[in-house]
């Protein structure tokens, strides 16, 4: 097992993978829906591509990656203040959240859609449930931590965030 490929791992009290404090953080593969007010050619549905940016008309590109949705609308601004118009009013929300993944002893694994509140236990539930050797009572969560994943042995009722990989291990009998 090399170093550099593996995440670090911790239990479910390690500290690099806590639950987020604050505001989402947004990352490829987020849908914003961005409203410029009284400019509907600007305003629309905007993905964040896979280097972390959205591309929009007047603009171009602009880094979204990392920011929060209340961020991004005032570097959004200052773009548009900069020889487009006067005083812009721009609101980001979220559209569709980044997918998160199952992988392991479930029955269909794969690629889902993000749904707010979910548990480790639901996410398995959107996948089809536990296979008959699926180990049931723990998970192993992969999630980017700052600039690095981190994977961590949590409790099926922890909470799933956008992006997460979730593996459930095979139950020794």
């Amino acid at each position: 097992m090399t170093a550099g490929a593996c995440a670090p791992r911790y239990d479910a009290s390690g500290i690099a993978l806590a639950q987020p404090s604050g505001p989402y953080k947004l990352a490829s593969g987020d849908r914003l829906r961005i409203i410029v007010f009284g400019q509907d050619n600007l305003s629309n549905i905007y993905s964040v591509d896979g280097s972390g940016r959205i591309s929009m008309p007047l603009i171009d590109a602009i880094d979204a990656q990392g920011r929060s949705t209340q961020q991004l609308e005032k570097a959004i601004e200052q773009r548009l203040r900069a020889g487009y118009l006067r005083e812009p009013k721009v609101s980001v929300e979220v559209d569709t959240y980044r997918p998160f993944f199952v992988l392991g002893e479930v029955t269909n694994s794969g690629q889902f859609p993000f749904v707010h509140g979910m548990t480790v236990q639901t996410a398995v539930a959107i996948a089809g449930g536990f296979t008959p050797r699926g180990q049931r009572s723990y998970a192993e969560v992969t999630r980017q931590v700052e600039d690095q994943l981190v994977t961590a042995t949590v409790p099926i009722t922890y909470a799933v965030q956008p992006g997460d990989t979730i593996v459930i291990k095979e139950r020794w009998f």
